[in-house]
């Protein structure tokens, strides 16, 4: 053999170990880049989230002097026997799906209309999402203000229009819950809408073009060409929206505390006042615990669904 392609040969053989080498820095590299954003979800999500579930498994409760013991699945035990968390948690799914579903029917058309070129969209659009930059707290408080039995819009519209003298909305058992999904609803369609409206921008004006040409009417198009451009959006917006009125609690604590007789009690509320009203930590840990499963089986759904909806497409 040459020297020539001796030297080819030594070049061959260093040429894998130095692209392994290279790829191990640029592993680290990347590394290195990801850990400032890594670091705060690891402390503040990840680091209380394994506290909590730790948590669960004890006796922890305020005010005790004795250390916290180790009692391992009996607060998951008592749970199961709790009537009163499932039926909190019966709430909890009766509230997130009569939010869910109206926001995002509600969203959809509101996203429609604003999709078209109408005089002054620029201002319809930017009322829209009016209500998404509120607090909570402050719907919560203005939201009471339009129930007030006494003084409330409401109450005065209908005494207005003679029909009837009005109601306690949010102190009547059949209507507290009713009235409250409608605050829900009206708090929460902003996102979804400007989600939706974001999806009808990215759809081809000339798929809806073409339809027109071939005669397709308004529900045709939105059928064939809108709704599977927008399907993906579609799914992963109401996902979201159901984990986060599942887990809604700052805007039915302000409206209601969970009255009348529990009637509006979402489970989130009844691992407040568990911890922080009868200090019962590891109890309302347990709970908790629980609330993560639930949404993490909605989450694989989700999950199970969109990939479903990929390998069909």
């Amino acid at each position: 053999m040459t020297e020539a392609g001796r030297e080819r040969t030594r070049k061959a053989g260093r040429t894998p170990r130095a692209g392994r080498e290279r790829s191990l820095l640029d592993r680290h590299g990347a590394w290195f880049l990801v850990l400032p954003a890594l670091l705060p979800i690891l402390v503040l999500s990840v680091g209380p989230l394994l506290y909590g579930i730790a948590l669960a498994f004890t006796d922890a409760q305020s005010g005790r002097t004795a250390p916290t013991q180790w009692i391992g699945t009996l607060n998951f035990r008592d749970l199961l026997h709790d009537t009163l968390f499932w039926e909190s948690f019966r709430i909890g799914l009766v509230w997130a799906a009569g939010v869910t579903v109206p926001q995002f029917l509600l969203a959809l058309g509101l996203a429609l209309l604003l999709h078209q070129d109408l005089r002054l969209r620029w201002l319809a659009r930017a009322l829209a999402i009016v209500p998404w930059a509120m607090p909570e707290v402050v719907v919560g408080v203005m939201w009471r203000l339009v129930y007030n039995p006494d003084a409330g819009i409401l109450n005065e519209t209908l005494r207005d229009l003679g029909l009837g003298d009005g109601r306690d909305w949010l102190s009547g058992l059949a209507t507290a819950l009713p009235a409250v999904i409608v605050v829900g609803v009206w708090a929460g369609m902003p996102q979804t809408t400007v989600a939706l409206l974001a999806g009808l921008q990215n759809t081809p004006r000339e798929l809806h073009e073409a339809a027109a040409v071939d005669g397709a009417g308004a529900w045709r198009r939105f059928r064939t060409v809108t709704w599977p451009a927008l399907r993906p959006v579609a799914l992963a917006i109401t996902a979201l929206n159901f984990i986060w009125n599942f887990n809604s609690f700052a805007l039915v604590y302000v409206l209601t505390n969970g009255g009348p007789g529990g009637r509006t009690r979402l489970p989130m509320l009844f691992a407040y006042e568990e911890a922080f009203r009868f200090g019962q930590y590891g109890y309302a840990a347990a709970m908790g615990c629980v609330m993560v499963a639930v949404i993490s089986v909605v989450l694989a759904l989700h999950l199970v669904g969109r990939l479903r909806g990929g390998e069909d497409a």
